[in-house]
């Protein structure tokens, strides 16, 4: 895992760490993959940004929003539990109340706004510089060291971080839940992509990423894309958070 990678802790003690600029093939290189996961094309990660080593959980959604609408909610530990049973009108008013509590607040000298990842900079993070089905291979007879899917779950969620991080130092990329994407979608990559999230005026629907506890396997490889409508909820839809930089704290624009 990379340890030394920079991050730092929010108010509720998590934890975002720096992922760098680079380059990477976007998509299914193996002919095995689905439709939609082509064609494969490589994408630079131009601007660095912060992502959260886990996804929001019940607690903290409650603290900001006061009330908790996910389906496992019963139990002394559901706080640490995932947040689902949201839409991604519900996670963009989570998203500005949390910009508008820390607005102007520092970090690592810089000051930045929470946002949804794009799929672009989902992918790259899932990938970790790898270009297999996951980041430990083309198999997944790994899969239950770092994710719950339909095969380990038990047909419900389980608290964050409880397997083990990928090697930027982020969990439960490979299921669990669900993680909302900025991008609007579209079923193939014709139009090639870029870090920016993609934008359709046709589509109603938003991606999603990273596969669940009630999906198999497959749904949790790196490349895996689905997507859902924008008012939709499911027990099996999330968010993780990035926050980008926008300017140090004597004025000037990150770049």
């Amino acid at each position: 895992m990379d340890g030394e990678r920079p991050a730092f802790t929010d108010s509720w003690g998590g934890v975002y760490r720096l992922i760098e600029p680079g380059d990477f093939i976007l998509g299914d290189s193996s002919g095995v993959g689905a439709r939609n996961e082509s064609p494969p094309h490589a994408v630079s990660i131009t601007e660095p940004f912060f992502l959260g080593e886990r996804v929001i959980t019940q607690a903290q959604w409650v603290d900001l929003m006061g009330s908790n609408p996910s389906k496992f909610h019963e139990g002394w530990s559901s706080g640490l539990r995932p947040v689902e049973t949201i839409s991604y009108h519900d996670a963009i008013e989570f998203l500005a109340r949390m910009n508008e509590r820390d607005a102007g607040s520092e970090r690592l000298g810089m000051i930045g706004i929470w946002r949804l990842p794009s799929e672009v900079e989902w992918e790259y993070s899932a990938r970790c510089g790898t270009n297999g089905r996951w980041w430990f291979g083309q198999r997944d007879v790994e899969l239950n060291d770092y994710g719950w899917h339909a095969g380990n779950a038990g047909s419900t969620t389980k608290e964050v971080g409880l397997k083990k991080p990928n090697p930027w130092g982020i969990f439960d990329m490979n299921g669990l839940v669900a993680e909302w994407c900025e991008d609007q979608w579209e079923p193939d990559y014709n139009t090639p992509r870029t870090q920016q999230p993609y934008r359709s005026q046709l589509s109603k629907r938003r991606v999603t990423r990273g596969g669940s506890w009630f999906t198999e396997s497959d749904s949790t490889r790196s490349t895996a894309r689905s997507s859902s409508l924008e008012s939709k909820t499911s027990d099996g839809i999330g968010l993780r958070l990035v926050w980008e930089p926008q300017s140090t704290s004597q004025g000037s624009v990150v770049t």
